[in-house]
Parts: C-alpha cells; sequence; structure tokens
C-alpha cells in the first residue's frame, strides 16, 4: 500500500490545466475502484473544484458551501490549521463528492480550492522567510511541505491512495507549494510558440538554471530548494492538449508541435535527464522520447463543454443530448467514443 501523487502545471494559462485534472482524475477514479483518489485544487479561481462539484452554478454554489463553513472545508482551511500547529485531521476537510455529485465515484475526495489563497499568500511568505528559532527550526521547509505531507500519507491505511494536484500558471508560494507536493509532473502545452518558450521557464523555475545568475541566484525557488534538500517532482508526461471550453468547431492544429517535443527533448538532453521520469530502456532518438514522455489529447469539443460545465466524467457520458444553461447541446455517439478512449489511453500510462 503507498501513494502517488500527480501535480498538473505549466507556468503558461490556458492550456487546460483545471480542465485536463477534472478529466484525469474523475476517469482514474472511476478505472480504479479500489483506490482513493483525491484531487486537491490549489488554484485560487477553483475551477476543477467546481467543475467536480457539479458544474455551472450548482458547482459554484457546493463550493462556496465549502468556503463559508465555520472551519473552511478547504485547501485554506487545511494549510491554515496545519501552520498553527492544530494537528488536523485532513478528512475533516475533504469532500466525498459522490455526496454532493452521483455522476462521482464513491472514491473520490475532493480538497476544494479557496479564492483565499490569494489574500493568506503574503502571510504564507512571511512564516516561510521567518527567522529560525534554533537550528532545529526550519520554517521555509515547514512551510513549504504542509500539502507534501499530506500526499505523502495514505488516506485509509488498506488502501492505496492516488493525489492529483490543480494549479495556478502563476509562480507563487501556494503554487510552489502545490509543485513540491507532487511527486510526478504533468505538462499540458499547446502547439504555439508561447507554450514552447514556457518549457525553458519550467525548468529554470523548478529545477534552476544550469548558470545561476551571480547576484539573484541564490534566493531562487530553485536554489532554496537545494539547500532545504527536499524532492521536486519528475516530469512524467507532457500533454499535448486540445481540449476546448468554447461551443463550436476547435481549431483544428496539431496539439503537440515538433518545435515543442523538441525542446523538451533538448532539455533531456541537456543534462536534464534526472528531472525525468527515470525508465530502463535507453533513450537515444526524438522518436523513443515522443513515444515515452508524451501523449496527445484530442479537442473534446462539445463533449467537454457538457462535462466540464455538468460535472460529468467524460466516459460517463452516454446520452446524445444535454442542457448546458438552458440550451441543448448534441454530443455524437462516435465524439463520445472518441473522447473516452483518448482519456482512458491517458489514465493507462498513469
Amino acid at each position: 500500500m503507498g501513494t502517488k501523487s500527480y501535480v498538473i502545471w505549466n507556468n503558461k494559462g490556458g492550456v487546460g490545466k483545471s480542465t485536463i485534472t477534472f478529466h484525469v482524475a474523475t476517469v482514474y477514479a472511476q478505472k480504479n475502484p479500489n483506490q482513493d483518489v483525491v484531487l486537491i485544487d490549489m488554484c485560487p479561481q477553483a475551477n476543477s473544484s467546481m467543475m467536480i462539484l457539479g458544474g455551472g452554478k450548482a458547482g459554484e454554489l457546493e463550493l462556496q458551501k465549502l468556503i463559508a463553513a465555520a472551519t473552511p472545508q478547504t485547501v485554506v482551511g487545511y494549510i491554515t490549521d496545519c501552520l498553527i500547529g492544530n494537528s488536523p485531521s485532513v478528512k475533516n476537510y475533504l469532500t466525498n463528492v459522490s455526496q454532493v455529485n452521483n455522476k462521482i465515484t464513491t472514491n473520490f475526495y475532493l480538497l476544494a480550492g479557496d479564492g483565499n489563497l490569494e489574500l493568506i499568500a503574503p502571510l504564507l511568505s512571511e512564516r516561510a522567510n521567518a527567522r529560525p528559532i534554533s537550528a532545529q527550526d526550519k520554517p521555509w521547509e515547514k512551510t513549504y511541505s504542509v500539502v507534501k505531507n499530506l500526499t505523502d500519507s495514505q488516506l485509509n491505511n488498506d488502501r492505496d491512495t492516488v493525489y492529483f494536484i490543480d494549479t495556478n500558471p502563476s509562480f507563487s508560494i501556494y503554487t510552489e507549494i502545490a509543485i513540491l507536493a507532487g511527486d510526478r509532473l504533468l505538462v499540458p502545452i499547446n502547439a504555439d510558440d508561447s507554450s514552447i518558450y514556457a518549457i525553458t521557464g519550467l525548468f529554470n523555475l523548478i529545477y534552476g538554471s544550469q548558470t545561476p545568475h551571480p547576484i539573484y541566484g541564490k534566493y531562487t525557488f530553485a536554489s532554496i530548494v537545494n539547500v532545504n534538500g527536499m524532492r521536486r517532482p519528475h516530469i512524467y508526461l507532457l500533454l499535448g492538449n486540445r481540449f476546448t471550453q468554447k461551443k463550436g468547431a476547435a481549431h483544428a492544429f496539431k496539439a503537440l508541435s515538433n518545435e515543442a517535443t523538441g525542446k523538451m527533448w533538448a532539455e533531456f538532453n541537456a543534462a536534464n535527464k534526472k528531472h525525468f521520469r527515470q525508465i530502463s530502456k535507453n533513450i537515444t532518438s526524438l522518436s523513443d522520447f515522443e513515444k515515452e514522455y508524451t501523449i496527445e489529447l484530442r479537442d473534446f469539443n462539445s463533449a467537454g463543454v457538457v462535462a466540464a460545465n455538468l460535472g460529468i466524467p467524460l466516459n460517463a457520458m452516454d446520452r446524445h443530448t444535454y442542457q448546458v444553461y438552458g440550451e441543448d447541446i448534441q454530443v455524437a455517439k462516435e465524439q463520445r467514443d472518441l473522447c473516452k478512449s483518448t482519456i482512458e489511453a491517458l489514465v493507462a500510462r498513469l
């Protein structure tokens, strides 16, 4: 018995992190009923939480109930109580989603997102950078480990626990905490120049530049992680993303461009191999790298709109017509089957 944790992050906005997190986590839970699955929403926008809780207005109302509780049943409630020394049980903050959204399996739990993450960010930074009062006092490590301590623990002793962590593109303190909480990194990317550029930023921010700045280098997140000897996630898969949240025809472009794959391949070969998931086979070509470390997702079009707005896992969609905000949206069986096979193929690689 043990744990696995996947953090979904790219420092570029609009690549579908929350949507991917919703689809992958819900289908993973459905395919693995003997495991506990926990989604930790570390994005202040809390989009994945609202999708999980039923989507649309219903999901938003359920989320507000969790935030407004006397002890918020959210990441803010949990982090706050951990840092003030209450040693809380995480089960007091988790929502068993099936009790709110019956389209989700009973083994699925949510540590909900909370817009107040933005408000407590300066307080987290202040606490992390406090002056130690003894050699044993490590305020930075304690603050940055608050979610990692959770993802290193099983929810129930007799079952494996798998965590999926949604993130914000900004490299704020709560994003840094989220990244350190995962042991496997899923990187969504679109086929455009800014996404390709983001790959360089990802390596510099998480793992550190190979040539640190002579003045500012020691103050970077990567440098401080090194000093504290903390674990960082390994790059597990690069996800070529074709999700769309808009009704209508999707853009016809290749989700994972040759340039983006080539850029990641270059990083793999530039003494950065240690930052990738370790495998036994020898990767000697770009083709080998693509097969092992990349997967291409399709644009789910109307199926994605329905799933996100009604809180339905993609492989649980079994109707031709769904109503979203009073409008009937048709989802052909062929499209449903393609969406199901695509997301199940990704889940199978996890």
